[in-house]
Order: structure tokens, then C-alpha cells, then sequence
């Protein structure tokens, strides 16, 4: 087996999440590393592992990549006939830009809220800011859906459902209310095979920090 994805803890981790789910619906054969976070030794762990010094990395034989967004990338070109983007122009150019996005922004969201899959944190982190936030997903949202028709943002499962997923986990840890199209595509991602394996994992990680 040449792939492996070192990640953080499961329960926490949300960049994690993201090419490990890609990983998994490209069928692909590759084996995950969890390393424990917020331990003593996590920090010398990730290093030995990571020269960014940050998990996820994938290790491809003797390649190493890193940044979520990076792997996934990488994996849509290890397996093309995965469908990992779309397959026409302006619509992948439009699951590009909302993947960056999630990329790049969303800070009050992960300041206040940040990914727990253990713990029912209902109605906690909702600033103002935070709040902004989330009603600029829902649109993101609900504008994707409306002119793919679903299941996922553009379709079929993307990269862009798999930058997103850590946000399905935080709004079912706080209690978020979403519109019905949108809780249906929360729905759809919570029922991933995937996404319930890693949830399985999460539920028997340590729940306290050290």
C-alpha cells in the first residue's frame, strides 16, 4: 500500500476530514494514521511526518503533500474517473471557487464552533459574527443545490461536499437550524459510508484534552 493520510483525532480534526474523505470515495487503497492531538508528543509526531508541520499529509511513497485542499487535488488526479470535480467547465470552475472559499474563510465559524463529534454543544458559539457566517453558507448552499438539483453541491459527491463536511458535523454538534433543501444536503453527507466510519472512530477517542 503506497498512500497513507496521517490525520489528527478524529473527534477534532476537521481538516482531516476533508481528504479523508476524498481518499474514500475515489476507492482509493490507503491506509489512515490518527495522531493524537492537544498530547505532549503530538507536536514532534506531526514533525516527523509533516515538514509543514500540520496534519493531514499524505505520504505517497517517498512524496509528501500536505494542506487539505492540496491532497485533494492530488487525489483527483491519481483517480480521474473518480468525478472528484465536474466535469464541465463552469460548473467545476463554480465547485472550485465555493471549495476556496471554505478554504480560505469562515473564521468566527471555526473560532466558536470549532468541530467536536462527541459532544452536544447545542445553541453554544453563536456571535454575531459567527452567525454571519453560517447564513453565508446556507447560501452558498442553497445557490449550488438549486442549480444542481443534488444530492450534493454540484451532483454528484466533490471535492466541494468533502471541504464542507466538517461544517455538516459542527451545525449537527450545535444544533444549527437549516433550511430544508440544506438540511437534506446535511443529511446526504452524514449518510456517507465514510462519514459514518469516521464518526465510528471519533466515538472511541480520548474526550478530554491533556
Amino acid at each position: 500500500m503506497a498512500l497513507t493520510l496521517y490525520v489528527g483525532s478524529k473527534r477534532l480534526s476537521s481538516w482531516s476530514l476533508r481528504p479523508y474523505l476524498a481518499l474514500a470515495h475515489a476507492s482509493a487503497d490507503f491506509k489512515t494514521e490518527v495522531i493524537v492531538l492537544d498530547q505532549k508528543e503530538t507536536k514532534a509526531k506531526i514533525l516527523a511526518v509533516s515538514p509543514a508541520g500540520k496534519v493531514p499529509v499524505l505520504h505517497d511513497r517517498d512524496l509528501v503533500i500536505y494542506d487539505s485542499l492540496a491532497i485533494c487535488e492530488y487525489v483527483a488526479e491519481l483517480y480521474p474517473t473518480a468525478g472528484l470535480w465536474p466535469d464541465e467547465r463552469s460548473v467545476r470552475a463554480r465547485a472550485r471557487s465555493v471549495a476556496a472559499e471554505m478554504h480560505a474563510g469562515f473564521q468566527a465559524l471555526r473560532q466558536n464552533m470549532p468541530m467536536e463529534l462527541v459532544e452536544d454543544r447545542s445553541g453554544q458559539g453563536r456571535t454575531a459574527e459567527a452567525l454571519a457566517d453560517i447564513a453565508r453558507i446556507q447560501d452558498v448552499w442553497e445557490t449550488s443545490l438549486a442549480a444542481s438539483g443534488g444530492p450534493f453541491l454540484f451532483g454528484p459527491f466533490s471535492i466541494a461536499d468533502a471541504m464542507y463536511a466538517p461544517v455538516v458535523t459542527r451545525f449537527k454538534t450545535y444544533g444549527v437550524e437549516l433550511s430544508p433543501g440544506n438540511q437534506r444536503y446535511a443529511g446526504a453527507v452524514l449518510a456517507l459510508r465514510a462519514m459514518k466510519a469516521w464518526y465510528a472512530d471519533a466515538a472511541l477517542e480520548p474526550k478530554t484534552r491533556a
